[in-house]
């Protein structure tokens, strides 16, 4: 039944007939890599065109933060634990795995749970976990952090290069560089920070959003009620994804993350500094805050020659409008981190819409 519900919903969305041009923006990495994967792109009507967004927390982080988490592992010789797609991201002179070929001790976790459990079994070894993620992942951050607090692990931090969402998508749309008329709002953010989060973008902005899962069926539907509110002109937030997103989010999950985190201003490749997007250590944590444990002087961070990266975050290029997309630029030899991310614009156009 539901497969037959989802063809028909299909259908509905290849015959669709649009009155004039739209072009929507998914903020979700694994929207990115989901629409392409399903295939549900390729039944797109004629004159919607679906546009990237800073979705891709590997993506959106800037040189300087893996620079400093390099210096940091060179002149204080800790173990660096990080997310696998963080190893290739070249930072403005190296790589993590450039720097693990040469001896740094890098070493690839499942979770932050897994980050502590290495500084518990090497009490002699300072380990320091590569806090990279939206809303989603940062709630389980802060856990470690207590948890690391609470049975005395001192020789394990975090360095913190988390962000929020929304101020970016705020930031993207008061720009005004580029044409959105709706949005693909994240689930797994938005089963966090609740749907009632993303109501700035019709009350402040006058676009209407929804909030959407990740399989066919939830794509589709998704995208079936976002050409919906844009033909009657209906400027509001829906949630197409009720069974795991609610209006206030998980309070609980909220409330373990500004424990730990406080907002402060944070930089996002292709944006800049957007005041309150980034989740900073609170002092009560101090001994836990690998940036101010491991003080380290960092050179003058670079962007690499001809990547369009950052374009590609703000919605203003497609990959393949990139000149390095699928030649100099490949997953085994990426120049920027949007090809690296399995939630990253470039890879998800390289493995499925080539």
């Amino acid at each position: 039944m539901e497969k037959q519900l989802t063809g028909k919903m299909a259908d509905i969305l290849r015959n669709k007939r649009l009155d004039r041009e739209l072009r929507v923006m998914e903020i979700c990495g694994t929207h990115t890599t989901e629409f392409f994967r399903t295939g549900v792109k390729n039944i797109f009507p004629e004159g919607l065109t679906l546009i990237d967004g800073p979705g891709c927390p590997v993506c959106v982080t800037t040189n300087d933060y893996l620079d400093r988490a390099i210096e940091i592992g060179r002149q204080h010789g800790v173990i660096i634990a990080t997310f696998g797609d963080m190893v290739k991201v070249p930072s403005s002179y190296s790589s993590l795995a450039k720097e693990k070929s040469g001896g740094m001790d890098v070493r690839v976790v499942y979770s932050p749970v897994n980050a502590l459990d290495i500084a518990r079994q090497n009490p002699g070894r300072e380990v320091m976990f590569l806090s990279v993620g939206f809303e989603t992942t940062a709630p389980a951050e802060a856990a470690v952090v207590l948890e690391a607090k609470k049975t005395n692990v001192p020789n394990f931090s975090i360095l913190s290069g988390n962000k929020l969402t929304p101020p970016a998508v705020d930031a993207l749309l008061a720009a005004d560089e580029v044409k959105i008329d709706g949005f693909i709002i994240p689930g797994h953010v938005s089963a966090v920070i609740g749907a009632d989060a993303w109501g700035f973008i019709a009350a402040k902005h006058g676009r209407p959003g929804v909030v959407a899962g990740f399989d066919a069926g939830d794509l589709i539907g998704g995208v079936l009620v976002l050409l919906n509110l844009l033909e009657n002109n209906e400027i509001t937030i829906k949630n197409a994804y009720t069974r795991a997103v609610n209006a206030s989010g998980n309070l609980r999950a909220i409330e373990v993350m500004r424990d730990v985190f406080l907002e402060s201003d944070a930089s996002w490749r292709g944006i800049g500094l957007i005041p309150g997007s980034g989740l900073s250590i609170r002092d009560a944590f101090a001994d836990f805050d690998a940036e101010k444990k491991f003080p380290v002087s960092v050179p003058e961070p670079r962007e690499h020659r001809g990547c369009r990266c950052g374009d590609l975050l703000r919605g203003l290029i497609i990959p393949t409008q990139c000149p390095l997309f699928g030649k100099a630029c490949t997953p085994e030899n990426a120049v920027g981190p949007c090809m690296v991310s399995s939630e990253g614009p470039c890879s998800a156009y390289y493995k499925y819409w080539r």
